[in-house]
């Protein structure tokens, strides 16, 4: 890496904005394009050294000549340690000084903006600001910084290519070798708990960042940007190391990927929150949906399928709860298969107001029961259907206390009353810390997961070979619902109650979906079928002696 010029105690020229009768006090002045008419360097402190063809075309310039240029112009041993120029600017300042300070001591010079400036001068840092580096001032409150050719050259120059350099050199810019950048926080503005004036949001779209970050990223074979805090010290590594070398032209290869996609996902916000503002909660004409990787799995739906998991980040999932953000308490990491029936489970136990149990088996439900008292629900859940229960997901929409951990841990099947019921999951808002350990005691692989409620709102998308299905999520309820009786005998209350029971419960079993259900407990369900009359069949089969008074 290369620097245009380096000034060794540059700092203590104290005028940002050099004019054509200032005499500067330092070589540092010449880096401003507004360096011009000083006839004499005769003024500069002996101790000030500086070297690089620009500055030595420069001080011949406007000193006299070769001769009274080369007076001042003595590379010193200590400069030629300087390896290149830093440019930071960034909105979230963690570690920061840290990485400054670790850039300073590899013998690079830090250029920086505004409140980063600000953040390594309190920490005592040698920083230049971007201004003195442009020779222009901030304007437009804030909007107009970097966005320069002093600023831009320097980052997109490539060193390999002697016009490029030779065109810098001609207009007095200096390379930049390192850009560290992160964007202003619109996410975390427009997401705030009090939502932002339309004024507010606007202001906070980031736009020198994104420059920036994105110059960088495609000169990468020459430049290292970096977007993330947690980058910082394997940058330092990086730069420590040779640069040349292919494990390093892989690295700034994956920093460049890196540095795009964050560009990619923070305008993904943007353009979410704009349709947000005018598109009447309609499917917009574009979309894109900026996702994280939380974790790897084992494997996919099949051993022979490679898997990942995904959180998604669009604004519409901000807060809404659900099985992917969930915090695993105990057990195995979770599979698949796990997240699928999982968020069937969850999804459906949410969607009833009392306090209730689910429990789901290859992403339908095969028991479900309301009641006031979890201890009453989970054991009528079970008896839905034992068989399928056994392996399952089961789900409550009420913390766990020690007395339901209990239940859980030692119930046994109503199929034999003998064997201990086997669950591959357990899902609920809260636990006490005592049922928490009660429950840990079940298994060692038993996954315990907490997940925040997740009403049934906001969008739902369906992959399909080659596009998406986008549609409302299904938040229809039986509150909204008039049923209308058709034959001559009226339903109860309780009969209508069941009715709404056994109309929450058939929205989340898959097509053809029949369920029956008595005393708010699902007895019985057919899914799947392709003939209707079939999940009829298996619907009674299973609700066996209970289905003459049952809906």
């Amino acid at each position: 890496m290369t620097s245009c010029y380096i000034v060794i105690d540059f700092a203590r020229c104290t005028v940002e904005q050099p004019t054509r009768n200032h005499r500067p006090s330092c070589l540092s002045c010449l880096s401003c394009s507004n360096f011009s008419g000083i006839r004499s360097l005769s003024t500069f402190p002996s101790n000030h050294r500086a070297y690089s063809p620009t500055v030595r075309k420069r001080a011949r310039r406007y000193s006299g000549g070769p001769s009274a240029a080369a007076s001042v112009m003595q590379v010193s041993a200590a400069s030629s340690s300087v390896k290149g120029k830093v440019l930071i600017s960034v909105s979230n300042k963690e570690n920061i000084e840290q990485l400054a300070k670790g850039l300073c001591d590899q013998g690079f010079e830090l250029v920086s903006t505004g409140g980063s400036a600000a953040a390594l001068e309190k920490s005592s840092l040698p920083v230049q600001r971007v201004e003195q580096l442009t020779g222009f001032p901030e304007m437009l409150d804030g909007r107009v910084k970097t966005l320069h050719p002093g600023v831009h050259g320097g980052i997109l120059a490539k060193r390999d290519d002697h016009q490029h350099m030779a065109a810098i050199d001609e207009h007095h810019i200096s390379p930049i070798d390192v850009v560290v950048v992160n964007l202003y926080p619109f996410r975390q503005t427009v997401t705030a708990e009090q939502s932002p004036s339309y004024e507010t949001a606007v202001e906070n779209i980031d736009i020198g960042g994104p420059a920036m970050i994105r110059a960088a990223a495609k000169n990468h074979s020459h430049v290292a940007v970096v977007v993330d805090p947690h980058d910082y010290d394997k940058l330092l590594e990086h730069l420590a190391g040779d640069v040349n070398s292919q494990e390093a032209v892989q690295y700034r290869k994956h920093l460049a990927w890196k540095a795009f996609q964050h560009c990619a996902t923070y305008d993904s916000a943007v353009a979410e929150w704009l349709w947000s503002q005018i598109g009447e909660s309609q499917p917009p004409p574009e979309l894109s949906r900026p996702m994280c990787q939380v974790s790897g799995l084992r494997y996919g739906e099949n051993p022979h399928q490679p898997a990942a998991f995904y959180a998604d980040l669009s604004l519409a999932e901000h807060g809404k709860g659900g099985i992917a953000t969930a915090l695993l308490h105990h057990g195995k990491e979770m599979s698949y298969n796990n997240y699928l029936d999982g968020d069937a489970a969850y999804t459906a136990v949410c969607d009833f107001p009392e306090p209730s149990c689910v429990i789901v088996k290859h992403t339908n439900p095969c028991g479900a029961a309301s009641r006031a008292d979890l201890k009453e629900a989970y054991p009528l859940a079970v008896r839905a259907d034992p068989t399928s229960a056994f392996g399952g997901i089961v789900a409550f929409n009420r913390p766990v206390d020690e007395e339901l951990a209990a239940l859980l841990r030692e119930f046994r099947s109503p199929s034999d009353n003998e064997t201990r019921m086997f669950y591959e999951v357990v899902i609920a808002p809260g636990y006490t810390p005592e049922g928490l350990a009660k429950l840990k005691g079940k298994s060692k692989t038993l996954r315990i997961l907490e997940a925040k409620p997740r009403a049934p709102e906001g969008q739902s998308l369906r992959q399909i070979a080659g596009g998406w299905l986008w549609q409302q999520a299904d938040n229809k309820a039986p509150d909204d619902i008039t049923f209308t009786p058709v034959s001559e005998t009226q339903p109860t209350e309780q009969q209508l109650t069941d009715l709404a029971f056994a109309w929450r419960c058939v929205k989340h079993v898959k097509s053809n979906a029949i369920t029956v259900a008595k005393e708010q407990r699902l007895l019985g369900m057919g899914s799947g079928q392709p003939n209707r009359v079939k999940s009829v069949q298996i619907a009674l089969e299973k609700a066996a002696e209970d289905v003459e008074v049952s809906l």
